[in-house]
């Protein structure tokens, strides 16, 4: 059987990147000028040949399994200006990337159809939301790092990954981050980052490299997802300390993998601590990557993510294994 065409759009590179490790075709209507998801193939990603740029104006013209959406903006406008009424009809997924914004527990979700199918990436997500009349399941996160990357601590500094943190401010734990790097040393890496005295922007294939040399990774994100870096530091044997919120709270054991906890003086302490006692940042982060390896495993993405695409369209999907970097690995 042939891979599965898919259209979707470039709304999150990272997890795109990731999504295309599935043997699948992913079609990517770009516009000049490349604006809000229609930006193909950008970035520094090593997109393997199964990522396909197309020119928004020619997808009515094209053939496709599958629809694939990523953000309220496609469902809601993107699908009426490219897809043909034939188009539009195909079986459907909404990836929920976030938790609701407007309200955390009465937002019904912009999708109410039960003839799409509505995957949210973390168990949290899929409480948090009202989902109305769709059927939803949960994809969690699934990560490759570089072969021969691991944890080595020798830098005794945390770091922390966030892009346009000034812009998203408490929600993202601007402040947080401000009052902790008064007292522990922390850089920031991320979009915008300088503007908060950070490093600026590090490519994300590069980011788990940068980051090995840092005794620990800092979230201090109040309400949001789970970011994709967490889960890449976590496969290094980064140990990592956090906001006891969200999904955070069943990705890290306290104590075991990293620190989590709702008192940032109580985290602001286990910093401290980590920076003067290196043998038990790596203990930490040993077990933080025997537990990534189970849990984020880029197989068990995939297999799910096929699993989906085989509900939706009928079919039983035929990549059996994942691609890395264009080669198929089973």
């Amino acid at each position: 059987m042939r891979p599965l065409r898919i259209l979707t759009w470039h709304v999150h590179g990272n997890y795109l990147y990731y999504l295309s490790h599935a043997g699948h075709e992913f079609y990517l209507p770009v516009r000049p000028g490349r604006h809000e998801g229609y930006g193909g193939r950008g970035g520094s990603f090593p997109w393997a040949d199964n990522v396909i740029d197309v020119p928004a104006e020619a997808v009515k013209t094209m053939d496709f399994d599958c629809i694939l959406f990523q953000s309220r903006r496609n469902y809601c406008e993107d699908q009426y200006a490219i897809l043909s009424r034939s188009q539009q009809r195909l079986p459907r997924i909404y990836v929920e990337h976030d938790p609701p914004r407007e309200h955390p527990t009465d937002t019904r979700h912009p999708v109410d159809d039960p003839d799409v199918l509505l995957v949210h990436v973390t168990q949290f997500n899929n409480l948090m939301w009202n989902n109305g009349r769709t059927p939803t399941r949960v994809i969690e996160h699934g990560v490759v790092v570089p072969e021969g990357v691991r944890y080595k601590g020798d830098v005794a500094r945390g770091l922390v990954v966030i892009n346009n943190l000034p812009a998203r401010g408490r929600r993202l734990g601007a402040d947080v981050f401000e009052r902790v790097r008064a007292l522990v040393p922390l850089d920031l890496v991320g979009m915008d980052s300088r503007a908060l005295g950070g490093l600026g922007e590090v490519p994300p294939p590069q980011l788990p490299a940068f980051a090995a040399s840092y005794r620990f990774f800092f979230n201090p994100i109040r309400y949001t997802s789970l970011g994709l870096a967490v889960c890449e530091a976590m496969m290094i044997g980064m140990p990592i300390i956090a906001l006891a919120t969200t999904e955070m709270v069943t990705v890290v054991e306290s104590g075991v993998s990293g620190y989590l906890d709702t008192s940032v003086d109580k985290l602001t302490e286990r910093m401290r601590k980590l920076l003067d006692d290196p043998d038990e940042a790596r203990a930490l982060g040993r077990l933080a990557r025997c537990h990534a390896e189970k849990r984020f495993a880029i197989t068990r993405f995939v297999r799910d993510w096929d699993d989906a695409f085989a509900l939706v369209t009928g079919r039983t999907t035929s990549t059996h294994g994942f691609l890395v970097s264009g080669r198929a690995v089973s």
